[in-house]
């Protein structure tokens, strides 16, 4: 956003740039990650689970099939709830972001392109996500109501793709906080010519 809109506002930011002292996209983001790729693991379990149910029982590990299936199924519900809040942080993250204009990132963006291209992009996995979780219930409740493997295979891959973008757009977010500093309270203060040791290491 333009540094002087965001002068408007100032004295309700803190050090990082926002009116709340830890950001909650980033932490969020971590939410989303972990359950969609427990959800996808589980059900790789669970249909490959006769391969590898001689390793659980050489574990000691007393697991059913349907079990692993219900990992699935929870995590990627849970993972579709919480990414709308995932995306909604950071949008109204992104508009308070004043990030440097002149630097680019080990991928030779600039900062907004790169902020337009994680925005898009957290727009698209979540149009994904809820896609995945609607095609996950379908299998579960309806054609594979009653079938020993409950996902199809073509499901899987698909979630294996949108884990490998996940990692791309994932990059991007890494990028503004780590090269443009992006709400990140270090980079802000060391901006600004302050001696970090100082001022945490005088609380």
């Amino acid at each position: 956003m333009n540094s002087e809109l965001l002068d408007q506002i100032s004295h309700i930011m803190g050090e990082n740039g926002l009116p709340y002292a830890i950001p909650i996209h980033p932490n969020l983001v971590h939410l989303t990650l972990g359950l969609f790729i427990i959800a996808i693991i589980f059900d790789i379990l669970g249909v490959f689970f006769p391969l590898e149910k001689w390793l659980f029982n050489f574990l000691g590990i007393k697991v059913e099939r349907s079990q692993l299936f219900d990992v699935g199924w929870y995590n990627i519900f849970a993972a579709s709830v919480i990414t709308f809040f995932t995306v909604g942080a950071g949008f109204y993250e992104m508009l308070l972001a004043a990030p440097p204009a002149d630097i680019k990132s080990p991928w030779g963006m600039l900062a907004m392109p790169t902020m337009m291209w994680h925005g898009v992009g957290g727009v698209f996995l979540l149009a994904m996500m809820v896609g995945m979780t609607f095609w996950r219930g379908w299998q579960r409740y309806v054609i594979g109501k009653h079938e020993e493997r409950e996902v199809q295979i073509s499901y899987l891959v698909v979630g294996v793709i949108i884990m490998l973008l996940m990692y791309f757009h994932g990059t991007l977010g890494a990028h503004l906080a780590a090269d443009f500093g992006v709400h990140n309270t270090a980079d802000k203060l060391l901006r600004a010519g302050q001696d970090i040791n100082q001022i945490f290491g005088n609380r």
